[in-house]
């Protein structure tokens, strides 16, 4: 059962999707410009995960930003989403990569919806043993009043382990 909140975000998903399909073209080069600054900016923080450089890896997010994670709680605002980041940055065995990547930008230029899977490697809490997750990330970003683009919402999706079904 959804919580209201990841219904919320699912809805605010569905606009975007809908706003994006209903895109007129009206400048693909444009559209591919900001699908380059959309792709720059997470290849950005993926490289301030690289470097351990929180403060880096959050100038990409927007002050209102809601971070969707599975199995925590949402994370919302830039100073939370920074102090989130920095604490997985404590991990010596934190590594981010990403892969089959594709961004969709609405006619106007002004939303952008980033798709990649992913490939986690962390510290599993517990057992103190490396841990490799992957999955699905979506994230949103939106033109801010200064003319750029920030991750607005950022939507983290494991795939199930080989041999698991289901959580």
């Amino acid at each position: 059962m959804l919580n209201r909140t990841m219904r919320q975000s699912l809805s605010f998903l569905v606009l975007a999707a809908s706003l994006l399909a209903g895109c007129d073209g009206g400048g693909a080069g444009a559209q591919d410009r900001v699908a380059a600054e959309v792709k720059a900016a997470i290849h950005s923080q993926i490289d301030a995960y690289a470097a351990r450089d929180a403060e880096k890896a959050a100038s990409i997010v927007a002050p209102d930003i809601v971070a969707m994670v599975h199995g925590a709680p949402n994370i919302v605002g830039k100073p939370a989403s920074a102090a989130a980041m920095k604490a997985q940055m404590a991990d010596p065995r934190l590594k981010l990569a990403v892969s089959d990547e594709s961004v969709e930008v609405s006619g106007s230029g002004d939303l952008a919806v980033y798709h990649a899977t992913y490939r986690f490697t962390f510290s599993d809490p517990a057992t103190k043993r490396p841990v490799t997750e992957t999955g699905n990330w979506v994230a949103v970003f939106k033109r801010q009043a200064d003319g750029t683009m920030k991750l607005q919402k950022d939507i983290v999706v494991d795939a199930p382990m080989p041999g698991r079904v289901g959580r």
